[in-house]
């Protein structure tokens, strides 16, 4: 059973930096596509960042040039290096992953990833 717990959220200034981590069970990172999404309080999950089992990185154009997602296939883990965050950053941050390990590489829809962790809150002050 795959497994993705998230952690490294907070409540920082704009301007600041966070990293945040995923941490995967059952599943290994490198040959596997992950994503971050992040949903705020009234708006629909929305997709942030992927990194692709070919390593392409691929963006929201939101957070293109300040955030950067990255893998550490010897801890299992992904992670999402956030800078210059700000206000609008503000949401709960969710890792998934698809069903499929290889294959197709999932787009920005969340509906094709299976696999989601309990999320992270992240919070911008102005």
């Amino acid at each position: 059973q795959v497994q993705l717990v998230e952690s490294g959220g907070g409540l920082v200034q704009a301007g600041d930096s966070l990293r945040l981590s995923c941490a995967a069970s059952g599943r290994t990172v490198s040959s596997s596509s992950m994503a971050w999404f992040r949903q705020a309080p009234g708006k629909e999950r929305e997709f942030v960042a992927r990194i692709s089992w070919t390593n392409i990185n691929t963006y929201a154009d939101s957070v293109k040039g300040r955030f950067t997602i990255s893998r550490d296939n010897a801890k299992n883990t992904v992670y999402l290096q956030m800078n210059s965050l700000k206000p609008e950053d503000t949401a709960v941050y969710y890792c998934a992953a698809p069903m499929r390990v290889r294959g197709a590489i999932p787009s920005s829809r969340s509906n094709e990833y299976d696999y989601w962790g309990q999320g992270t809150q992240v919070t911008v002050s102005s």
